[in-house]
C-alpha cells in the first residue's frame, strides 16, 4: 500500500474564481519523473470545463468539473462527477442564486444566505484550480478570504524564478497557499497569471512541453519547505541551555512491566536520563529548569512503523508523541537529505530508520525509491541501499516473484532483512519460502487467503478484495498454516490496521471512529476530504460486508497477539494520529492498554535493535519520552493527551505545534516552576 502523499495537495485544493482569462494550456501530472495524469480544460458554451485523470499504481482520481463563472468570476454553479482515488463514486454540486449558496458533495450538504457569491472549497477537486483560487486571493488587499463551507485561505508571494532562455524565457511568480489542508501548497503563475504549476517535494502537475522542470521543481518545493520547517523548528524547539531538565510530580510508566509508579523526579541531562527519583511537594531544584507536570503519566516516545515521511511529517509527529519512525519508501535522495537535517536539529522530526523500495516495473508500478527491470538490477540496488545505511529492504507489489530469493539472499548477507507487499500472482507462504522476514499490511497478509491466483493485486482488488473477509473461517487449514509458518519463521507483521479502517469504512458525510477525536480541531479542508467513500459500488449490503470483514480482520490481529506473533504498529500516513488510533485498535483486538504501549514504544525498539537506549524509561537511556496529562492504563485512548514530547536535548509543546500548523491544541503544556 503505498501512500498518496503526492496527490493531497492537489485533489485538496477549493475552486473559484476570477474574470475569465485565455484558454488554459494543458497540464501533466508527474511522479518519481514519470507522466501518471493529467489536466485538461477547455469552454464549452459558456462553461469552463476541467477534465483531471491520474492513473499511478493502478488508482488515482478521475474527476470531470464543470463551473459556471458569474460577472465577477465567482462561480453560480459547478459539478464535479467521477471518481475519487480508490474508485470512489463523486457528484458534488455547488449553486448560488437569489442570495443563497447551497452545496452538496460526499462531506456534507449545506445551505446559508449571502449577500454576494463567496469562494466554496470544493471537497474533489483539481491541480488548476489552485491558480483560479491565487488570482482570486491576489484581488483582496491581505491576500486572503474566508470561503463556504467555512475557514480562511491565505496567499504569500515568494521569490520568483526564471525558467529557459531566449523566447522561451518564463517568468514564474511562486506563491504558498495556506489554510485549506495540513501542508501548504506551491504553485507558480506566469506573466498573465496563467497557473504554470502546482508542485511539491513528491510530486508535480506543470504545463505540458516542460516535464522535464518536474525535478527543478520538486527541489525548488523542498528547498521552500526546508527554509520554513527551519524557521518552525526554531520558533518551537525548547533546549535546557546548560542547565539539566527535570520533570516533577509525574507517574512513570515501567513498560516492561506495565506499571506506573507513584509521584516521581525525573531528571535529563545532556540528552541521558540522569536520575529518577520518589519527589515530595515543597521540593527546589536550583539551577535546573523545571516543570510540573500535575500527576500526569510519561510513557517512552511512540513509533511508527510504516510511514513515508515528509519535510513537514516530523512536527506532525511529534506533537502526537511519535519520536521515531519507520520510512517504508521514499525518494531516496530526498530521504538521504532529509535524515541528517533532522539529526542536526537544523529541523523537527522523530528518529527516522530507512527502508530500501524495491518495485518491478509494470503498468502498476510504484514509484518510490527504485523500479528494477532485471534480478540483476534488484540485486544491484539491495547493495545500493547497505552502501547508503539503509536498515531493511521493502518489497511491491509489482516485483517479479521468481527473484524474490536472489533479493532476499543478498540482503541476508549483507546483515539486512526483507519486508514488503505480497507480489502480485504469489502468496504469503511463498514468500516466506523466498526468505521473507516480516509482511506488511494486513491485507497483503489476508488476500493470500481470499483471493484466486490469477486476480491481480496491483490494482485497487487489493483492497476491495477485502471485502470477502467476511465469511473467512480463521480457523481453517490455510489461515493456520500461514501463521504456523509465521511462528516458525519468527516473522511480524506491520497491519496498518487504522488505513485499511479508513479505506474500507470511510463513508461519505461520516467520520470514522479513528478521525472523531481530532478531526474538529483540523483545517476545513483537511475535515471535509476525511469525510468521502473510497470504495466503489457501494450497497447496503456491501457496506455491511466491509464492516463485518474489518472486524475479522481484528480477530485476526488478536489471534496472532494471542500466538505471541509480533504486531508492529504502522500506519501508511504521516499526522501522528492514526498511531494513535493503530494502538486503540490493537486493544480492541484484545491486547490491554499495557501491552499496547509497550508494542509502540519496547517491542519496537527491540526489533530494530535499540533497546540499549531507548524504548524504556530508565537511568542512562536516552531521553526519548511524551508527557500524558492522563493515564494510558485506563484508557489506552489517553495516548492523545500529549503535553510535552521531549526528544534528546531539545523538548516540545504539541500546543505550541498546533497552533503553529493552524490546529485548535488537545491539551496545555505543563508549568513552568
Amino acid at each position: 500500500m503505498k501512500s498518496w502523499r503526492y496527490l493531497l495537495p492537489l485533489i485538496t485544493a477549493t475552486m473559484l474564481v476570477i474574470p475569465a482569462l485565455r484558454a488554459a494550456e494543458p497540464l501533466s501530472v508527474v511522479a518519481n519523473g514519470e507522466v501518471v495524469g493529467s489536466v485538461v480544460v477547455s469552454e464549452q458554451q459558456g462553461k469552463t470545463q476541467i477534465v483531471y485523470r491520474v492513473d499511478d499504481n493502478g488508482r488515482g482520481p478521475k474527476l470531470t468539473t464543470e463551473l459556471q463563472l458569474g460577472d465577477a468570476g465567482i462561480p453560480l454553479s459547478l459539478s464535479v462527477t467521477g471518481t475519487s482515488l480508490m474508485g470512489g463514486q463523486v457528484a458534488e454540486h455547488y449553486r448560488y442564486h437569489q442570495g443563497v449558496a447551497e452545496w452538496q458533495s460526499q462531506a456534507d450538504s449545506g445551505k446559508q444566505s449571502l449577500t454576494a457569491p463567496r469562494l466554496y472549497i470544493v471537497n474533489d477537486s483539481n491541480p488548476w484550480l489552485l491558480g483560479v483560487y491565487a488570482r482570486a486571493l491576489l484581488a483582496q488587499p491581505q491576500h486572503r478570504l474566508k470561503v463556504l463551507p467555512s475557514g480562511e485561505l491565505s496567499l504569500q508571494s515568494l521569490p520568483q524564478q526564471v525558467l529557459g532562455t531566449g523566447a522561451q524565457q518564463l517568468t514564474l511568480q511562486v506563491y504558498r497557499l495556506t489554510g485549506l489542508s495540513l501542508q501548504p501548497s506551491y504553485l507558480m503563475l506566469d506573466q498573465q497569471q496563467q497557473l504554470f504549476a502546482v508542485f511539491s517535494a513528491t510530486g508535480v502537475t506543470l504545463r505540458q512541453g516542460y516535464e522535464a522542470q518536474a525535478g527543478w521543481l520538486q527541489s525548488l518545493a523542498g528547498d521552500l519547505e526546508t527554509s520554513r520547517m527551519r524557521e518552525l523548528q526554531q520558533q518551537l524547539a525548547h533546549q535546557p541551555s546548560a542547565q539539566p531538565l527535570r520533570l516533577v510530580n509525574v507517574h512513570v510508566l515501567q513498560v516492561q512491566q506495565g506499571q506506573r509508579t507513584g509521584l516521581m523526579s525525573l531528571q535529563i541531562k545532556n540528552g541521558l536520563i540522569s536520575a529518577i527519583e520518589p519527589w515530595h511537594a515543597g521540593q527546589h531544584y536550583p539551577g535546573e529548569t523545571v516543570y510540573d507536570a500535575n500527576g500526569g503519566t510519561l510513557i517512552p516516545g511512540l513509533h511508527d512503523m510504516h510511514s513515508h515521511s515528509t519535510l513537514d511529517s516530523g512536527l506532525w509527529y511529534l506533537a502526537a508523541g511519535i519520536t521515531s519512525t519507520r520510512d517504508m519508501g521514499n525518494d531516496n535522495q530526498f530521504l538521504l537529505d532529509l535524515i541528517p537535517r533532522i539529526d542536526s536539529g537544523e529541523i523537527a522530526g522523530p528518529r527516522i530508520v530507512r527502508n530500501g523500495f524495491l518495485e518491478g516495473r509494470s503498468p502498476y508500478s510504484a514509484r518510490d525509491g527504485f523500479v528494477v527491470d532485471s534480478e540483476q538490477d534488484a540485486v544491484a540496488k539491495v547493495r545500493w541501499y547497505k552502501k547508503h545505511g539503509y536498515w531493511q529492504i521493502k518489497i511491491y507489489n509489482s516485483m517479479n516473484p521468481a527473484w524474490v530469493p536472489a533479493i532476499t539472499r543478498e540482503a541476508h548477507r549483507l546483515g539486512m532483512t526483507v519486508t514488503g507487499h505480497i507480489p502480485a500472482f504469489t502468496s504469503p507462504d511463498q514468500m516466506i519460502a523466498a526468505g521473507y522476514d516480516e509482511i506488511t499490511h494486513a491485507n497483503q497478509l489476508m488476500l493470500g487467503w481470499l483471493l484466486h491466483a490469477d486476480e491481480d493485486t496491483r490494482t485497487p482488488l487489493r483492497l476491495t478484495a477485502m471485502v470477502r473477509a467476511a465469511d473467512l473461517d480463521l480457523n481453517s487449514e490455510q489461515v493456520q498454516r500461514t501463521l504456523s509458518l509465521m511462528q516458525q519463521h519468527h516473522i511480524p507483521l506491520d497491519p496498518t490496521a487504522v488505513i485499511l479502517e479508513r479505506l474500507m469504512l470511510s463513508r461519505a458525510g461520516a467520520v470514522t471512529a479513528g478521525d472523531k477525536p481530532y478531526l474538529s480541531h483540523m483545517p476545513i479542508g483537511y475535515q471535509r476530504y476525511r469525510q468521502r467513500t473510497f470504495v466503489p459500488g457501494l450497497t447496503p449490503a456491501l457496506d455491511k460486508q466491509y464492516h463485518a470483514a474489518f472486524n475479522k480482520m481484528i480477530a485476526l490481529l488478536g489471534m496472532m497477539h494471542d500466538k505471541q506473533l509480533q504486531l508492529l504498529p504502522g500506519t501508511d500516513d504521516t499526522t501522528g494520529f492514526t498511531v494513535l488510533r493503530e494502538l486503540e485498535l490493537y486493544v480492541q483486538a484484545g491486547m490491554t492498554p499495557a501491552e499496547a504501549v509497550r508494542a509502540g514504544t519496547l517491542d519496537c525498539e527491540r526489533y530494530l535493535g535499540r533497546e540499549q537506549q531507548l524504548g524504556s524509561l530508565e537511568v542512562g537511556k536516552r531521553a526519548d519520552m511524551v508527557l500524558l496529562r492522563d493515564n494510558p492504563l485506563d484508557n489506552i485512548s489517553n495516548i492523545r493527551s500529549a503535553q510535552m514530547v521531549i526528544k534528546d536535548d531539545s523538548y516540545y509543546f504539541p500546543a505550541e505545534i498546533y497552533q503553529a500548523l493552524g490546529v485548535s491544541p488537545f491539551a496545555l503544556p505543563p508549568n513552568k516552576l
